[in-house]
């Protein structure tokens, strides 16, 4: 059964939100707040914060770059994941993944669907792993960023999830690679 284990302990990770916008700057990005509020909230650190234009050059080494640092276990993209011309969001980022996770986006849907129906079809929201990191790419708006974290990530992201949670398989991400 699917719940919280109060035997577990917490295990705070470390996260990085990025915002990809022609027009947004962290003093009215609403989606970067949404989401550095709930990571907050949760109890996990912050690891960094930015806001990139909608630039497949720029999404790929901001990620990438946050990949490689040793604090950041997670990082969540907020923008350019629908069809205009400007969103390249998944373009960027999928040659970065290592493994792809398709039940992200097939839970993601199924629970914007609830909320506002077939326009969830818009958004080509997806997930991955790359150098031991989590990547979630997220649509835009906060109401999108709020469902994804409320309905998948703050229960992946805890330890005490049950039956089996991200946390616990952080330690083995890399394991598939050669160590000297």
């Amino acid at each position: 059964m699917a719940g919280i284990d109060e035997k577990r302990p917490f295990i705070p990770v470390g996260i990085a939100i990025l915002t990809v916008s022609d027009t947004r700057t962290l003093a009215d990005d609403k989606s970067g707040d949404t989401l550095e509020a709930r990571v907050r909230d949760a109890g996990h650190r912050l690891e960094a914060r930015a806001i990139v234009q909608d630039d497949r050059t720029k999404i790929f080494d901001q990620v990438k770059a946050w990949t490689l640092e040793p604090t950041i276990d997670v990082v969540i993209t907020a923008g350019g994941t629908g069809f205009t011309g400007r969103d390249v969001t998944p373009e960027a980022l999928e040659p970065l993944f290592e493994k792809r996770m398709d039940g992200f986006s097939e839970i993601f849907h199924r629970i914007s669907y609830e909320k506002i129906g077939t326009s969830t079809i818009q958004s080509r929201a997806t997930g991955g792993v790359a150098n031991a990191t989590f990547i979630f790419v997220l649509p835009g708006s906060p109401g999108a960023c709020r469902d994804a974290w409320d309905g998948i990530l703050k229960q992946q992201l805890d330890y005490r999830h049950l039956p089996c949670n991200f946390v616990e398989i952080m330690p083995r991400l890399d394991e598939h690679l050669k160590r000297g």
